[in-house]
Formats: structure tokens, sequence, C-alpha cells
């Protein structure tokens, strides 16, 4: 689900060959260790909060519900500096909703 007009950054892995017929620009960035620490920190640790909150919360984690897990996760990290907007957020969301 990517727009054809959008610009993707990924590694040099050959799982992306044909990815560039699908988006307007494909950028790649070999990483090594200066790289890894720069710019790809955030996703390390989002990575690592993932895995230790879903290991906090469910002990027995199948592989059917993972996606599920996974999309509570992107949830609450979406919504983590609504503060005290977030209930009129949820309001506007649920009258907005078709």
């Amino acid at each position: 689900s990517i727009d054809n007009q959008s610009i993707v950054f990924t590694d040099k892995s050959t799982s992306y060959v044909d990815i560039s017929d699908f988006v307007e620009l494909h950028i790649t960035e070999k990483s090594d260790k200066e790289t890894t620490n720069e710019t790809l920190k955030w996703v390390h640790i989002t990575i690592s909060n993932a895995k230790r909150n879903l290991l906090g919360n469910y002990h027995k984690i199948k592989r059917k519900y993972l996606q599920l897990y996974l999309n509570e996760f992107i949830y609450k990290l979406n919504r983590r500096y609504f503060g005290d907007k977030l209930f009129e957020r949820l309001i506007i969301a649920n009258i907005t909703a078709v």
C-alpha cells in the first residue's frame, strides 16, 4: 500500500529489487556501524520497545495474532503525545467515522 509518488528509503537488501517500479524514487543506503547509530537509532529503539511491550503484556504470542499485537503497539505509539487531548480526538474520530 505505497503511493506511486512516494519516496522510499531502504537498505541495500536484494528483496527490494523491483520496488523502484512502483514508487517515484527509491533511495538505498548501505548500513554500517555509523549509519546504524545515526539514521536507524529510533528504528532500533522502537523495535526493542515493541518486543518489551509484547513480552510484558502477552506471555504466549501466537503467530496468528502477531499482526494484531503490532497494530495495537503502533496505535499506542502514534498517540503517545496526545495527552489531555486524547478524549477529544476519540470523540472526533467516532463522529467522523464512516
